[in-house]
């Protein structure tokens, strides 16, 4: 971020598509670094050959450059107008555009910048206040502070410096005596949690030959939670090779097992929905859905959760009409041509509690999972099949954007994946457990069901809300300047 500014103040003609560019490089370096694992994806899993592949992945980072290239663009017009104070906005502005991933078009807000102070956990703690968007303004604010230092000649810039030496030392005292009181993991009900990683491969998911080994898989690893004492057991994203409503062996049995064990089990499958034809000379149609089943200690099923967020290129194909060479992604993603999204949030009773899940990737998206808290979740949960990832980082930066979740809401956080990485995190983001790539596993774990709020769960994004109300009027008024 340092060099981008700069690099932005120092151009002669900050108006000119010059610093749009700069910022168009920058973000194609860092989308490209952080998702150059799409390229395999799509040719492993998806079948297209490498140059469509490539061709796809670099249009979704070409796209994603767009909004560094906005705020270079934005920052350079509001140092051409207010000069080097202007550099002050940088959090603001920068914070705007990721709002912008997260809510233009279908939204992707992978791997935002804050994201990267998860595992610094005093530091991390902020977000239970300001969100991961409030985390990505102090990060932009300390590089920023960097750029003023080496830009500037007043004294200013010493001001500036030590400003933000002081705003940084803050945050980590506190952070850190929030850390030790580590006052939320004596409250609540205790609840023992499994989460199964069955390791399935992802050439063998699908396969008809394979349905009763996989069934009887997580049958064996779910009796083996149960021996431990686990009375919620999650299974990963599209557990079962055959959605659960029509599986009349698979879905009798996991009844069954929930029935003579007195747990609650939340399995992961497709549901299908008939539509009824308009006319009867035409054929019944159905929707798919991918969804979460929650079974429960009776053996019926408690709630029904449908993915809302679809994984662009993975459950559905962006302009299709456009896009068509990338078709052969979505038969490889399971028996139906594409998915249906969910439209709301739905909360999972355990017991007299209520958790709430998200299924994949959907859960880098803060707003959901406040939603979820929101409505009464004690407890959040994610189940996911990162097997598409390989051994790519994705895998990591799957868990860590789901571990920020935990300190957002001040949650404890279950996750089940496939193939890992499985485990869970307390509601100060520390791990707990977690598992390796590509190893089955049974990981139980008591942790509890919470009530109290953190400010985050409250106010939400309000800083981002309000970053791009600065950013706005800081543009219209070096407009009227004009």
């Amino acid at each position: 971020m340092t060099p981008l500014v700069v690099a932005v103040v120092r151009t002669p003609h900050p108006r000119t598509r010059r610093t749009f560019l700069l910022g168009l490089l920058s973000g194609a370096v860092y989308f490209a670094g952080t998702l150059y694992w799409l390229v395999a994806t799509m040719t492993t899993f998806g079948g297209l050959p490498t140059a469509g592949a490539v061709v796809a992945a670099g249009l979704l980072v070409a796209y994603l450059s767009l909004f560094p290239g906005a705020f270079a663009l934005v920052l350079g017009r509001l140092h051409a107008r207010f000069g080097q104070r202007a550099l002050l906005l940088a959090p603001s502005i920068w914070v705007s555009t990721e709002l912008g991933r997260q809510y233009v078009w279908d939204g992707f807000p992978w791997t935002l910048l804050g994201y990267s102070l998860v595992t610094t956990l005093p530091i991390a703690q902020l977000a239970s206040i300001v969100g991961v968007y409030g985390l990505s303004a102090l990060l932009v604010m300390v590089s920023t502070a960097a750029a003023f230092v080496l830009i500037d000649r007043s004294p200013m810039r010493w001001r500036v410096a030590v400003a933000t030496i002081v705003v940084v030392g803050v945050v980590g005292i506190w952070g850190e005596m929030r850390l030790r009181s580590s006052p939320l993991l004596g409250r609540g009900t205790p609840v023992r949690v499994a989460v199964l990683q069955g390791n399935i491969e992802q050439d063998e998911k699908w396969n008809p030959a394979n349905r009763e080994a996989i069934m009887a898989r997580y049958l064996a690893m779910t009796r083996q939670a149960l021996a431990q004492g686990a009375t919620f057991i999650l299974w990963p994203e599209s557990a079962t090779p055959l959605p659960f409503e029509q599986d009349i062996l698979g879905g009798s049995a996991i009844r069954r097992l929930a029935v003579e064990s007195k747990a609650t089990l939340l399995v992961g499958s497709d549901q299908i929905e008939p539509i009824e034809a308009a006319a009867q000379n035409e054929k019944t149609q159905t929707r798919s859905y991918n969804a979460a089943f929650l079974v429960k200690p009776d053996g019926t099923v408690g709630a029904v959760y449908r993915k809302m967020h679809l994984v662009p290129f993975g459950e559905y194909v962006p302009l299709q009409s456009v896009l068509f060479f990338a078709g052969p992604i979505i038969g490889a993603v399971a028996e139906f041509s594409s998915f249906t999204p969910g439209q709301e949030p739905v909360l999972l009773p355990v017991g007299d509690h209520m958790a709430s899940t998200a299924i994949c990737y959907e859960v880098i998206y803060p707003d959901l999972i406040r939603r979820s808290v929101r409505d009464g979740s004690q407890l959040l949960t994610t189940i996911t099949n990162d097997a598409w990832y390989g051994r790519s980082s994705a895998a990591y930066q799957h868990w860590d954007q789901a571990s920020m979740r935990a300190i957002e809401e001040g949650r404890y956080l279950a996750r089940a994946a496939n193939t890992g990485i499985s485990g869970f995190v307390d509601p100060y983001g520390r791990i707990i457990s977690k598992t390796p790539l590509f190893e089955q596993a049974t990981v139980v774990q008591d942790i509890r069901f919470i009530t109290d709020r953190t400010i985050y769960s409250r106010i939400g994004d309000l800083v981002a809300w309000l970053s791009l109300a600065l950013t706005l009027a800081a543009f219209l008024s070096a407009w009227r300047v004009r």
